[in-house]
């Protein structure tokens, strides 16, 4: 079992900066790719971002590429998102997630095997 909790969210102002956390528990997790999601109201999930287990390879959705910068420690069993030029579009609850699946599945949202409970960011314009 992994579980996963976020935390770093918060208000910001467009333009400014957060970066989120995800620490993650249970024996296995540091095997597990790991993924950002986010949810805007009325909106469905939309992949941000992921990262190999060990960290080597990465994969951004186009929203992302340029601002954001998915990293993992795995000795705190950690997984961070830097979001750097937050733009009100960007206001949404994101999500971390734990993947079993290779790079290709990484934007797929059901092929994550655990989630955390999310983390609200709001941009102020």
């Amino acid at each position: 079992q992994v579980q996963l909790v976020e935390s770093g969210g918060g208000l910001v102002q467009a333009g400014g900066s957060l970066r989120l956390s995800c620490a993650a528990s249970g024996r296995t997790v540091r095997t597990y790719a790991m993924g950002w999601f986010r949810q805007a109201p009325g909106k469905e999930h939309e992949f941000i971002a992921a990262i190999s287990w060990g960290g080597a390879s990465t994969y951004y959705a186009d929203s992302a590429k340029g601002r954001f910068t998915i990293s993992r420690d795995n000795a705190k069993n950690t997984v961070y998102l830097q979001m750097n030029s937050l733009k009100p579009e960007d206001t949404a609850v994101y999500y971390c997630a734990a993947s079993a699946g290779g790079p290709s599945t990484w934007p797929l949202r059901d092929k994550y095997d655990y989630w955390g409970q999310g983390t609200q960011v709001t941009v102020s314009s």
